[in-house]
């Protein structure tokens, strides 16, 4: 069960980390990256950032970049946060658009 001060920090990673993507990952022109969420362990240790990609057939290009570049994004968090230790963000693909894409393909076709 999630406390209040998790759901409160899930909402400021999810902002935070949205917002470092956006100024500092080298996305490529035309490849759009969307934090959906955050969902922090109860010992406050790690987090994982759900990101969807558009178009999802780049969606592996973009985590690639997000991984490489894990350690630069997150120094800037730990910056920006004011809390010790900050959370080590793990980054994740949210593949439900995809999916619901394909559910949605099949009734039409079936």
């Amino acid at each position: 069960m999630s406390s209040h001060r998790q759901e409160k920090l899930n909402s400021l990673l999810e902002q935070q980390v949205g917002q470092i993507i956006l100024e500092e990952a080298d996305i490529p022109p035309g490849v759009l990256v969307t934090v959906l969420g955050a969902e922090t362990t109860e010992d406050f240790k790690e987090a994982k950032i759900a990101v969807s990609v558009f178009p999802f057939a780049r969606s592996r290009q973009a985590l690639e970049i997000l991984n490489k570049n894990i350690y630069h994004l997150q120094q800037i968090l730990n910056k920006k946060l004011r809390m010790r230790p900050v959370p080590k963000i793990i980054f994740k693909l949210d593949t439900s658009e995809e999916e619901a894409d394909k559910v949605e393909k099949a009734l039409k076709n079936g």
